[in-house]
C-alpha cells in the first residue's frame, strides 16, 4: 500500500482528537475505517490512493458504506417524529 499520505494529521469525527491517516488506514482488525472517504476527501485524493491499494472488494465496501442522508435530511426527519408524537400525546 502507498503510505506516503500516512503522516497527515486531522481531527477525527468518532475519536474527537487527532489522527494520522495511517490510523485510519490500519485500524485495529485489519481494516480501513468506514469514514476514511468522508473524512479525508477534502485533503487529497483518498478514493484514487485506495482504489490503487485495497482489494476490489474492500474498497467498493467503503463506497457503500460511506454515503450518509445529509444533516438536515436526518434534522427534518427527527422533526417530523418529534410532531407525531407531540400530535398523538395532545389528543390522549
Amino acid at each position: 500500500m502507498d503510505t506516503s499520505q500516512d503522516k497527515r494529521c486531522r481531527r477525527c469525527p468518532r475519536l474527537g482528537h487527532e489522527v494520522t491517516f495511517e490510523y485510519c488506514r490500519a485500524q485495529a482488525g485489519g481494516g480501513v475505517c468506514p469514514r476514511i472517504l468522508d473524512c479525508w476527501w477534502e485533503t487529497f485524493d483518498v478514493t484514487g490512493l485506495l482504489k490503487a491499494s485495497l482489494p476490489r472488494e474492500e474498497f467498493e465496501s467503503l463506497l457503500v458504506s460511506s454515503p450518509r442522508a445529509p444533516k438536515v435530511v436526518s434534522l427534518v426527519d427527527l422533526i417530523e417524529q418529534a410532531k407525531k408524537r407531540a400530535g398523538g400525546a395532545e389528543g390522549e
